[in-house]
C-alpha cells in the first residue's frame, strides 16, 4: 500500500519520501506523503498511517476525513494540475493558501466561522475584495475535487453560506473593470524614455510598447509570436494556446495585424525563431519601472491592450472586425477592454 523513495535534496542531503496511494476499482481515492531525513522515520510513519487508515476503513469512515486543507491543496496540485493545465497565477495562489491558518484545519470540519476568519485575516493584510474572493474560488474547487475523488465528506453548504455573508458585507466582490486609457502625453514620454535606453538595453521596449498598442496582444503573446506563423501576404499571424475561459492548451487562432504592427515586426533582428525572444516578466518589470520613474500612476502593461482595442473602435471598426484583431470570444468580454471617449466616436 505504501512506498519509500530515496531522493537527493537541493542541498545535497538524502531524504526519504514515504507515500501512500489507495485505489478503489482502479481509481485513486487517497494519497498522502511525508519526507524524512532517515529511512527508519519514514518507515515508522508509513506503518502508523497505514494502521490508522485500516482502522478508518474498519469503522466505515471515508478515507481522508482527517486531512487538513493544506494536505488537500498538496493533493490537488499533484493530481489535478497535470490535466487541468492551469497558469502561474493559480499556482501561486494555491501555494500562498498553504501558509494561512485555515490550511491547518481539518477539511471535513471547516465551518462558516473558519471561512469568515480567513477573510478577515486577508483583509487585515490589505487584500482587496476580488483577491479575497479568489481564495474562496480555489478552496471551493479543491473541496469539490476532494469530495468527488477521495470521498471526503466536506459540507460545501457552509462555504456557500460564508460566501453569501461575505458578499453581503462586500468583503468579496468581482474584480473592478479598469477603464485606464493611455494619454498621448504618457505614450510620448514612455517612448522617449525607452528610446533613450534601448541602445544599451537587451529588450527593445519602445518597439514592444508600440507593437502592443498596434496589435492589442498581451505581453505573453508578444513573446510567443513565431516567425513561421507570420503570413504577411494575408496580413495575419497565428498564435498557439490563445487565452480561453475553458480551453487554452491547443487553442490555435489567427489574428489580423495592422500595417503599423508589421512595420515593427519587419525591423526586428531575424536571429531567432521568435519575433520578440524575451521574458514576458522582464517586459512587465521594465514597463513598471519606467512608469514609476516617470511618475505615471496606475498604468500597467496590460492597459496597452485596452488602449489598442479602444483605438480600433475609434477608427470605425465594427465589433466583429475588432474581434479579428483581439481574438475575444464574445462582445460581453470584449466590451471590458473598450473605453471610448465620446469625442472620438466616428461620424457615420
Amino acid at each position: 500500500m505504501g512506498t519509500i523513495v530515496q531522493r537527493r535534496r537541493s542541498n545535497g542531503s538524502i531524504g526519504y519520501t514515504a507515500q501512500i496511494r489507495l485505489k478503489r476499482d482502479g481509481a485513486l481515492v487517497h494519497t498522502e506523503a511525508q519526507t524524512f531525513g532517515k529511512k527508519a522515520l519514514a518507515t515508522e510513519w508509513l506503518r502508523r498511517r497505514e494502521s490508522e487508515l485500516d482502522q478508518q476503513r474498519a469503522r466505515g469512515e471515508p478515507l481522508g476525513v482527517r486531512h487538513t486543507l493544506r494536505e488537500l491543496i498538496d493533493w490537488y496540485i499533484t493530481e489535478v494540475k497535470a490535466s487541468a493545465n492551469w497558469g502561474r497565477t493559480k499556482e501561486a495562489d494555491l501555494n500562498r493558501l498553504r501558509g494561512y491558518p485555515i490550511a491547518a484545519k481539518k477539511a471535513a470540519n471547516l465551518s462558516v466561522a473558519d471561512y469568515l476568519q480567513h477573510a478577515a485575516e486577508r483583509r487585515d493584510e490589505g487584500a482587496g475584495p476580488a483577491t479575497v474572493g479568489n481564495d474562496f474560488i480555489w478552496i471551493g474547487q479543491i473541496l469539490k475535487s476532494a469530495r468527488s475523488a477521495l470521498g471526503i465528506p466536506v459540507d460545501l453548504t457552509k462555504l456557500d453560506d460564508a460566501r453569501h455573508e461575505l458578499r453581503s458585507r462586500k468583503v468579496i466582490q468581482k474584480s473592478k473593470q479598469r477603464d485606464r486609457r493611455v494619454s498621448n502625453t504618457e505614450e510620448e514620454r514612455l517612448l522617449e524614455y525607452f528610446r533613450s535606453r534601448d541602445g544599451r538595453a537587451e529588450i527593445p521596449m519602445a518597439d514592444i510598447v508600440q507593437f502592443a498598442l498596434a496589435s492589442a496582444r498581451r505581453q505573453e503573446e508578444i513573446t510567443r509570436l513565431r516567425r513561421l506563423d507570420l503570413v504577411p501576404e494575408k496580413g495575419i499571424a497565428w498564435l498557439d494556446d490563445v487565452k480561453h475561459p475553458r480551453q487554452k492548451i491547443g487553442n490555435r487562432r489567427s489574428f489580423r495585424m495592422p500595417p503599423a504592427a508589421w512595420e515593427i515586426v519587419h525591423r526586428q533582428p531575424a536571429d531567432s525563431d521568435l519575433v520578440f525572444p524575451y521574458n514576458p516578466k522582464s517586459i512587465g518589470a521594465a514597463f513598471t519601472r519606467a512608469c514609476k520613474l516617470l511618475g505615471i500612476k496606475d498604468l500597467r502593461f496590460h492597459d496597452l491592450r485596452h488602449e489598442a482595442t479602444s483605438r480600433l473602435f475609434e477608427r470605425g471598426h465594427s465589433i466583429q472586425e475588432v474581434a479579428q484583431f483581439t481574438l475575444h470570444e464574445s462582445w460581453a468580454t470584449l466590451k471590458r477592454y473598450t473605453h471610448l471617449k465620446p469625442e472620438d466616436v466616428p461620424d457615420r
